[in-house]
């Protein structure tokens, strides 16, 4: 095992678990700023969370869609590569992400959470399938965690005022 990885899953390397606490801390700090809910204990566990869980998580996600449907060209390969990635960030992940920041910050967790998650998750399809058709057929597999965790970042701070828009 080379000396980079920090265990056995493919993927999930020291750079990526940095890039996940850097990367995800960093967008729902600027998330959290602009809803005025800033706190210690939210950048902790969101960055615990990006550098564990999801450097984790979706590397190993991409390699299996790679698996899938391997290789690269054609509409087909790149519309189910773009939907195997669409079905991993589902309005579950985005409910789960969201119920990180709640008891991080303190707050009690509602059904609505489901509300909002799959809200959120349906007003981003045209800006998520872009971004996961550019990841997933674009990115060179060694940069596609990052290019992900950026795009995060971007739907960090977007789910943040979605609790705010869609809240029921």
């Amino acid at each position: 095992m080379p000396a980079a990885e920090v265990c056995a899953w493919p993927g999930y390397t020291r750079a990526n678990a940095l890039r996940g606490l850097l990367i995800y801390g960093g967008g729902d700090t600027v998330a959290a700023l602009i809803l005025g809910e800033f706190s210690l204990s939210r950048l902790a566990a969101i960055s615990l969370l990006g550098a564990t869980l999801y450097a984790v998580e979706v590397p190993n996600w991409f390699h299996l869609i790679d698996r899938l449907v391997p290789g690269r060209g054609g509409l087909r390969v790149a519309l189910s590569r773009t939907a195997l990635a669409l079905a991993y960030f589902n309005p579950l992940w985005i409910a789960r992400h969201l119920a990180v920041i709640q008891l991080a910050g303190g707050r009690s967790l509602s059904w609505s959470l489901f509300g909002v998650a799959g809200s959120a998750f349906l007003a981003n399809i045209p800006l998520a399938l872009a971004a996961n058709w550019l990841i997933q057929n674009r990115m060179p597999r060694r940069w596609r965690f990052t290019a992900s965790a950026l795009y995060s970042a971007l739907m960090a701070v977007y789910y943040a005022l979605c609790q705010l828009w869609f809240a029921r």
